[in-house]
């Protein structure tokens, strides 16, 4: 009996590199799901030019166009749920997303965050965890809820933070295990592994304790 892939979709706001790593991993045979949509509220983003390079469906609607936030979220998850995605992935998507609307997602939508979570959630994660003196720093994937960036963790990332360390060597640096810490929850999620019950993460048909860690090429508890 053959499984169909997951469809997925995207939404991102940059250039896209974690868009990237999961359309190489889906490439390599490592990914089990078909890309359905990338939508961006930047007409210029670079993951849109990604997505058309693959031959994915792209989508770009502007906040301006819009009377409020509420209803530019509306229409944008409007289009996701047409595309007939099963999962929706957050990839570097700079938007608050309005809490009604992503409801019925909840379960269904991840995002990554360049932090070890629930540390600095928000922006400028690098300069704070530097500013706090912190020994390590990392990246989270997390379920997606109302709450910015507190949805259950589901597996993270860590690094040393090193002597000299700056902002942008911090970042460069650990953008290198966030491409391998996203395609991997998201190949558990298209094996169907992983899940959201009652705000909990349960791998495997059992709850997690703690998030999944990535080490060694691949995630462990």
């Amino acid at each position: 009996m053959t499984t169909a892939p997951l469809r997925v979709a995207v939404l991102a706001s940059g250039r896209g590199s974690n868009l990237a790593a999961l359309l190489e991993a889906r490439a390599r045979g490592e990914l089990p799901v078909e890309f359905v949509l990338v939508g961006s509220d930047r007409a210029d983003a670079g993951a849109l030019a990604l997505a058309r390079a693959a031959d994915v469906p792209t989508l770009a609607l502007s906040p301006r166009d819009y009377p409020d936030r509420a209803a530019f979220d509306h229409a944008l998850f409007e289009h996701v749920g047409q595309s007939g995605a099963e999962l929706l992935v957050l990839a570097g998507f700079m938007r608050i997303i309005d809490g009604a609307t992503l409801a019925p997602w909840v379960g269904r939508m991840i995002n990554i965050h360049p932090s070890l979570l629930p540390k600095y959630r928000g922006l400028h994660t690098h300069r704070r965890a530097l500013a706090a003196g912190d020994a390590e720093h990392g990246a989270s994937v997390h379920y997606v809820t109302a709450e910015l960036d507190g949805g259950p963790v589901i597996a993270q990332a860590r690094i040393a933070i090193a002597t000299g360390d700056d902002e942008q060597a911090l970042a460069s640096r650990l953008l290198a295990y966030e491409h391998r810490l996203l395609p991997a929850v998201v190949s558990h999620i298209a094996q169907g592994r992983l899940a959201l019950r009652d705000g909990r993460v349960y791998l495997d048909g059992l709850p997690l304790d703690a998030p999944l860690r990535w080490h060694e090429h691949a995630l462990t508890r």
